[in-house]
């Protein structure tokens, strides 16, 4: 069952959408996890956050162990409290950030050890201490199992190191983890490419049994192909009866691309990352507001957005912010960009309910492709 109910309330074809029930609210699927690095979602506060129709926010272990570390969190209250969000929590493992940000990383058996990118300082990462610092200092709802990620291209070899590795570290994390009610346990599938790896991961998950199930090792070089690919047979490995959460994607045609093919949670930087590079997303793909054909051009990003920010200034002014290199171009393009990813899941959630997904994939499909930012 899990410790959190969820329940399917519509399918069309592989694409699923319901609700995953927690006690700070619930989680309508597909979601999209707004990114609050350290403690914030970038350049935006939890109200506009809130505001864009998002249910959960995803926490980086890695960068708040280091400031303002964890144990400082936890005596301010828990996350929740220190930064003022509500609603659920999900926080990641800590495993991505210690391989891809970290000066030294030494990966053995018992855990990783590394350097800050901060100070150099040296740490040491177990699946033990990363549940420790999840569940019972940060607090929050959702918890990742320790996982150990490999950058594709990678050889068979040392992808099944590394998936193996990471089942192993996965039966540690759940037994650090227990038994909660208020909280939840992700086991995450590894395996890179490889159809007989992402099985041997997917069986030795089920085996520990989680709470729900999340797809790694994706979105990390492999391009949206052969992402799509993988997403043919991996998300069909993982219990139907459990949420399926893939791992830092993405653009919005990945997003598309696997909810179609059966995922129901994601989390990506891209949208306030864009935002603050002069980037807008659109239903018609991705806009440059540095480009000189916005200068005088009257209309909003989208004049049917909930937010103020895609609704009610002008092309022209964003352009004029961005240039001028303003902060609140920043601001209002990272809330736009936010808004329009809650959009897209909302439209996402109704054309399942409707049973109209493949004709929502095409068109969709159709009017990025025409604008150069699909893939």
């Amino acid at each position: 069952m899990g410790a959190f109910p969820f329940t399917l309330a519509a399918t069309d074809g592989r694409a699923r959408t319901g609700v995953l029930a927690t006690p700070r609210g619930d989680i309508r699927t597909p979601a999209f996890m707004p990114v609050g690095t350290a403690g914030t979602v970038k350049a935006l506060t939890v109200e506009q956050v809130a505001a864009t129709g998002a249910d959960i926010l995803l926490g980086n272990t890695y960068h708040l162990m280091l400031r303002p570390t964890a144990e400082r969190v936890k005596r301010l209250g828990g996350l929740h409290r220190f930064m003022r969000w509500e609603k659920p929590i999900l926080t990641d493992s800590g495993g991505f950030q210690v391989m891809s940000l970290s000066k030294i990383a030494k990966v053995t058996e018992e855990a990783v050890t590394f350097q800050s990118h901060l100070d150099g300082s040296r740490h040491r990462l177990s699946p033990e201490r990363s549940i420790e610092i999840q569940a019972d200092l940060l607090g929050s709802d959702i918890v990742m199992q320790l996982d150990e990620l490999v950058a594709l291209p990678a050889t068979p070899e040392r992808a099944a190191e590394a998936m193996r590795r990471s089942a192993r570290w996965g039966e540690r994390s759940k037994a650090a983890f227990g038994e909660r009610d208020s909280q939840a346990l992700f086991g995450i599938q590894q395996g890179g490419v490889d159809h007989g790896l992402r099985a041997e991961s997917a069986s030795r998950l089920v085996e520990t049994g989680y709470d729900g199930y999340a797809i790694g090792g994706l979105a990390v070089g492999e391009g949206h192909q052969a992402m799509c690919e993988v997403l043919d047979f991996a998300p069909a490995m993982l219990p139907v009866e459990r949420p399926r959460y893939l791992m830092g994607v993405g653009k919005p045609i990945d997003i598309v691309e696997a909810v179609y093919r059966g995922v129901d949670m994601f989390d990506c930087v891209l949208p306030t990352r864009s935002g603050r590079h002069g980037q807008a997303w659109t239903w018609d793909g991705a806009i440059n507001l540095k480009n000189a054909r916005f200068a005088e051009d009257d209309t909003p990003l989208d004049p049917t957005s909930n937010v103020s920010a895609s609704r009610d200034y002008s092309k022209a002014y964003l352009h004029h912010l961005v240039k001028s290199e303003e902060i609140l171009g920043q601001v209002l393009l990272s809330w736009h960009n936010l808004a329009f990813f809650q959009a897209l899941m909302a439209e996402l959630r109704a054309a399942i309910a409707e049973g109209r997904m493949e004709a929502f994939r095409k068109a969709f499909s159709a009017r990025q492709a025409a604008s150069g930012t699909s893939a």
